[in-house]
């Protein structure tokens, strides 16, 4: 599986990725850029970025947001992804997938494992629909005859739980709270960092299932229009398609597909970066290791955003970090208040059985 089961989020404490779906590394990776961008520019003045922008003074308020920088303006983001998002925008695929497109016996997939309440679990009942779901966990190597074609795979149903959601739940709610994660949050103004477009390959992509999972008619339809304090609202991408595919992919090797499998492996490249990660870690580390934690994981990155900081000595900034060293906290305080006023909103009104992955809690201190 390529997520962090959920007995083990505790125990990550911000050093190990809870979710490592190609989709979620990128967005890291495009964190990792956007914090060093803003690094560079404090520590070196005489630097330039042509991605990221300091805000002039005029532009900071108390609605717009506090944050010293912005995307500069004219930049329009795009991610291309070979397979379609796992989770709700991937459910007509799956179906389509099936010798019998009746929903899998319950006692067949889930006799070994008790389902966390609330959430579906991957590809299981897919013929729920417009619903937030877990990660599928492990493939299951064997083939349920009557129900799969030969080169589908299942979720094991005795993998290990995870809370992780699936790749079209956070894109959705992407939408919304921009591409930015907390930290970067609190330094780069969200209007700008919206996804323009997202590209699938046609293989890959049903309309209905996109227009369903991200569209202002399908599940996000109750927050259509909706904008919030901050520079946060509701901005729908595009959904695109290419005849492209990816060089690796099933459809490219189709005499081979029966022998492929979902690597536990990712690849991690921003032009300041190049990882290889392994179990949500740097590759060829122990994993008690500290030099374990890949640049992407939680807690190197807010040591970053914090770097940036203590360089830049912004007062109001500053005084809202001050008192505790507690991530958790930190996310209450009202440096982020617009930014869960959003996320609340979206998951009561929109994405409405979201279930929270809570529990990885760490200490930074400021620099």
């Amino acid at each position: 599986m390529k997520c962090l089961p959920v007995d083990q989020v505790a125990e990550a404490k911000g050093s190990v990725l809870h979710d490592w779906h190609a989709e979620v590394v990128a967005l890291r990776a495009f964190n990792h850029l956007l914090l060093h961008e803003c690094l560079e520019l404090v520590t070196s003045p005489s630097k330039t970025s042509s991605v990221i922008r300091e805000r002039e003074p005029s532009e900071i308020s108390e609605r717009e947001g506090l944050q010293p920088f912005s995307i500069r303006h004219g930049l329009q983001l795009h991610m291309y992804t070979s397979e379609a998002p796992c989770g709700d925008a991937s459910m007509e695929l799956l179906m389509e997938a099936q010798a019998d497109p009746t929903p899998w016996p319950v006692d067949l997939l889930h006799s070994a494992t008790k389902k966390l309440p609330g959430l579906l679990r991957g590809r299981e009942s897919f013929a729920e629909l417009g619903i937030v779901r877990r990660k599928p966990g492990a493939d299951l190597a064997v083939y349920i005859k009557g129900y799969l074609e030969a080169d589908v795979f299942i979720a094991r149903a005795d993998s290990p739980q995870t809370l992780s959601k699936s790749c079209s739940d956070k894109l959705a709610l992407k939408q919304c709270t921009s591409l930015l994660s907390s930290c970067t949050s609190m330094l780069v103004q969200p209007a700008n960092a919206y996804l323009t477009s997202l590209i699938l390959p046609q293989s890959q992509h049903v309309e209905q299932a996109c227009d369903r999972s991200f569209g202002p008619n399908g599940r996000m339809k109750p927050i259509v229009n909706q904008k919030w304090p901050g520079g946060y609202a509701f901005r729908p991408f595009n959904v695109r398609t290419t005849k492209h595919e990816f060089v690796y992919s099933r459809r490219s090797k189709p005499a081979a597909s029966k022998e492929l499998r979902t690597s536990n492996v990712a690849a991690v490249y921003n032009p300041r970066l190049q990882e290889t990660l392994t179990v949500g870690r740097l590759q060829g580390w122990r994993k008690a290791d500290p030099k374990a934690a890949s640049a992407i994981c939680s807690k190197r990155m807010w040591k970053t955003s914090l770097q940036v900081l203590a360089a830049l000595g912004t007062p109001k900034l500053l005084q809202q970090m001050s008192g505790s060293s507690n991530i958790r906290r930190w996310k209450e305080s009202a440096m982020f208040t617009d930014r869960q006023r959003v996320k609340s909103m979206v998951r009561s009104g929109a994405l409405c059985n979201w279930i929270r992955n809570d529990g990885d809690d760490f200490e930074i201190v400021f620099p």
